[in-house]
Parts: structure tokens; C-alpha cells; sequence
């Protein structure tokens, strides 16, 4: 065979002895073929490291053995979110158990992911779709549908019976917990920087805050692009008020930190003049000075839970139930105290 020569299903045919068809069938486990010419097709092709096409599995109807995630966000900014680090590790954990690769796919919005995944799909490219950040009314759930594909979502409350199966993390309950601790220090004045406003755990986060009212607590929510540059500005925002807040939780540990830096910048002593948390724990969260009080949860685990729900989906060939995603605690630290009088 020529150097450089791209190596076809015919030119395995050819070495074997046998048909296209036989290659085929050894390659997928399908019967047509005995166990002998099996082991010889499969002994040629890893010789040779011949892989087929995506256009040639599709017609065969042969599985990807690959997961797809289309994110939408920033190249620049994903590295810097430890929450995606560990994330992506523990998916990549548990597929590679299974031999399975993960296809990651940066996007700009909600429907270049859906074409994404249109894409995916129609060239046989991916098996499965993991997909995060539910919104309400999520059109991906429909798109995933027609589509026929087997998906998993990362989200905050388990899915409605028949949908997309959630790995969830009760965002409601965690914000109960985060929120009511700042309360029982004595904060009245509450700043939530979050997310984006569209987003499930958004509105789950802001509702829990805005039901303090009732317990004589003041709170504000501030929509954001995640970035700690619009945390920054937000935050200089609040500490040049007239009534400014006495906590102030973030989104993320990035968005915290950057926060912590305005604050100090602004000649505000954390926690003395105005407390600090942030919804996402970190290394870095833990090591700065003064730490930051987080809620933390394994987010590796997290990530190895969605890759096995969707790989026992994958296998059934069927929708299965939610599955509860590890509970998240209080860590507190040096950044939260009762406020000053």
C-alpha cells in the first residue's frame, strides 16, 4: 500500500480476503462472519489504525463511541471557571472507562448549540448529548427529541417524566441554605451578582432571596455575563451606594474574587464593611486572603454522574429517571461575619 495513502474499507476488504460488507459486520459485532475472520479483519484494521468515517457509520448504523458537549462560552473565560475544569475532568473520567471520547464544542449562543447537536447527529458524529445552564421553556429538549438522540442535562430540579433525564444539584435548597446563613449573621441589605437572567438556577436563586422579604430582608439581584469584569463594575456599583448591601454573593468563585478586589481597592474591609460569598467554591477560593465563604460540592463527581446516566441511557437505548447530583454544603470562611453596627 502507497505511503501516505489514506486506508479504505475496501483496502482491508482486500487484505482480509473478504467483502465491504464483512469488514462491516466484523467491525460492529453483527453475525455474517465467523469468530477467525473476525480476529483477522480486527488484526488488520488496528495494524493498519484504520477508522471509519462518521459517513460510513451512519450507514451502518455503527455507534460514535463519542459523547458531545457544545458549551456556550468564552474560550477565554472557560479555563478560568474552576466549576468547568472539574466538570469536564469527570466527565472525561468516566467515558474514558468505556473507551468513549468526549466531542467539546464551544458555541456563542443557545442556537448554534442546536445546530450543533443537528450536526452531531446527522453524520452520526456523537452517540449521546450532554447539555447545561437549563433555561425555562428550553427549546433544546424539543430539538433533542426529534433528533432521536439519547442527552442528559446538568440542571438544578429533576425533569419532568418523559423529558431529558437532569443531573441535579437543587439550586432552591442551596440558596436556602447560603442566603439564610447571611441572614441569621443579622445582613438585612442582600446583593445577589448572578448570572444571566434566563437562566433556571437564576430565577431559583433570585426567588429564595426575594421570599426574605418576608423575614425583613432587603435583596437585589444583578444579572450579569458571568465574566469578572461585569462583576467588577457591578460591585463598584454597589459599595458607591447610599444604601449599600452588607453581603453580597456571587455566581461564581471568579466573579467573588473580583469582587474582593474592588472592595479592597474601594477601601472596604472584607468582612468588616461588607461580607462576601459565592456560589461556587475553589482552590483559589479557599486561598485567598481573606477566604471565601462558598457553598462546595464535588463537581468532578457531578461530571462522572451525567457521563454514566447517559452512558446507561446509551445502552438501554431508552429514556431514563433523574438522578440527584451531589448535595452541596456551607464551607464558611474569613470573608463573612455579622455586619458592623
Amino acid at each position: 500500500m502507497a505511503s501516505g495513502k489514506r486506508v479504505t474499507i475496501a483496502d482491508i476488504a482486500r487484505l482480509a480476503g473478504v467483502s465491504p460488507g464483512a469488514v462491516s459486520f466484523a467491525l460492529n459485532g453483527r453475525p455474517g462472519v465467523s469468530e477467525e475472520t473476525r480476529q483477522r479483519i480486527l488484526a488488520i484494521i488496528e495494524e493498519h489504525h484504520w477508522q471509519p468515517s462518521s459517513a460510513a457509520r451512519a450507514l451502518v448504523g455503527a455507534r460514535a463511541n463519542a459523547v458531545g458537549f457544545a458549551l456556550a462560552r468564552p474560550a477565554r473565560s472557560l479555563g478560568s471557571e474552576a466549576f468547568f475544569t472539574d466538570l469536564i475532568a469527570g466527565i472525561e473520567s468516566r467515558l474514558s472507562e468505556s473507551k468513549v471520547s468526549l466531542q467539546l464544542r464551544l458555541v456563542a449562543d443557545i442556537d448554534e448549540e442546536m445546530e450543533v447537536h443537528r450536526q452531531w447527529r446527522s453524520s452520526n458524529q456523537v452517540d449521546g448529548i450532554i447539555y447545561i445552564d437549563p433555561r425555562d421553556d428550553d427549546p433544546r429538549a424539543a430539538n433533542i427529541a426529534s433528533l432521536d438522540a439519547r442527552a442528559v442535562m446538568i440542571g438544578s430540579e429533576p425533569s419532568a417524566e418523559g423529558d431529558v433525564p437532569s443531573v441535579w444539584i437543587g439550586d432552591e435548597e442551596v440558596a436556602e441554605t447560603l442566603f439564610s446563613y447571611l441572614a441569621a449573621l443579622g445582613h438585612t441589605r442582600i446583593a445577589y451578582v448572578a448570572g444571566p437572567a434566563e437562566l433556571e438556577h437564576t430565577r431559583l436563586r433570585a426567588e429564595v432571596l426575594e421570599r426574605l422579604a418576608a423575614d425583613g430582608i432587603a435583596g437585589e439581584v444583578i444579572a450579569t455575563d458571568f465574566s469578572p469584569a461585569r462583576a467588577s463594575a457591578v460591585t463598584r456599583t454597589l459599595l458607591s451606594g447610599k444604601q449599600r448591601p452588607t453581603a453580597i454573593v456571587y455566581d461564581n468563585d471568579v466573579m467573588a474574587v473580583a469582587g474582593l478586589r474592588v472592595a479592597q481597592e474601594m477601601g472596604r474591609t472584607v468582612p468588616r464593611d461588607v461580607s462576601l460569598a459565592s456560589f461556587d467554591d475553589s482552590v483559589i477560593a479557599g486561598l485567598i486572603n481573606p477566604s471565601i465563604t462558598a457553598m462546595t460540592r464535588d463537581t468532578f463527581e457531578l461530571g462522572e454522574q451525567a457521563a454514566t446516566l447517559l452512558l446507561q441511557q446509551i445502552e438501554a437505548g431508552a429514556t431514563l429517571p433523574s438522578v440527584a447530583g451531589p448535595t452541596p454544603t456551607l464551607t464558611a470562611r474569613e470573608s463573612t461575619a455579622p455586619p458592623a453596627s
